[in-house]
């Protein structure tokens, strides 16, 4: 992997991502947020209907170590159905990794679901170990999962400010990953939420009626972003950016 800005070299993902403490840039009553998202470079977000065929090892290797520098990792019920997620760190290694830097063993996985339709079957509820929180609006009751499960529930909508105010404030908090999908992420960026971008394109093109990385309506104003850094492996970029 190369560096190709700033400071041109040769690196590597666990390089790039040392010393990056993302828990320790307080942004006011609410957590510091990063998104992260692999595009194609026609700027598509799945291939196939899916996000995973998109990036390489590489990008899997990026998204794997985001997770340990982050208290907290928030999905979409969409994104919840289609990729199945299972547990955030289900490696001893990953667990010890994060308690060394000062991080709870696990990440706090947050679902956002409006319905609450969400897959119990999948591994996330069924495997146990770590804890998820789903924020919604709907009054349904979920099933018993082997998980632990908090469900935080919202009147009409979900309120996404609110819902990062009450992760701050009741369940310590500091610094959340959100992946996805394209309409969660257009949410946080038109709120004016999201402090980080860090961004894979991928050396592909599909030509598809795929959903791109943000969904939905145009955001209020015109996100300003500068780079923090670039690199390359195979062809593929990934870019973190920084909200001005």
């Amino acid at each position: 992997m190369r560096r190709l800005t700033p400071d041109p070299g040769e690196t590597t993902v666990e390089q790039q991502l040392d010393g990056y403490r993302p828990w320790e840039q307080p942004v006011g009553e609410r957590p510091f947020v990063a998104t992260n998202f692999a595009v194609t470079v026609d700027g598509r977000a799945t291939i196939n209907g899916a996000s995973g065929p998109i990036g390489s090892d590489a990008d899997t290797e990026m998204l794997s170590r985001l997770r340990t520098r982050f208290d907290a990792v928030m999905i979409g019920a969409g994104t919840m159905r289609v990729e199945q997620y299972g547990r955030l760190a289900s490696k001893q290694e990953t667990r010890e990794r994060r308690e060394r830097i000062g991080l709870s063993p696990e990440p706090l996985m947050v679902l956002v679901s409006g319905r609450l339709d969400l897959p119990w079957d999948a591994p996330l509820f069924t495997a146990g170990g770590g804890r998820v929180l789903v924020f919604t609006n709907s009054e349904a009751e979920p099933p018993e999962t082997a998980t632990d499960l908090i469900v935080v529930r919202h009147e009409e909508v979900v309120d996404l400010p609110a819902a990062l105010r009450q992760l701050r404030a009741e369940h310590g908090i500091r610094a959340l990953l959100c992946e996805g999908g394209p309409h969660i992420h257009s949410q946080l960026w038109a709120e004016g939420l999201v402090d980080e971008l860090f961004l894979t394109t991928a050396p592909r093109l599909t030509g598809a009626e795929a959903p791109r990385m943000l969904e939905g309506e145009a955001l209020p104003t015109v996100a300003e972003l500068e780079l923090a850094w670039l690199l390359e492996q195979d062809g593929e970029l990934f870019a973190r950016y920084r909200r001005r």
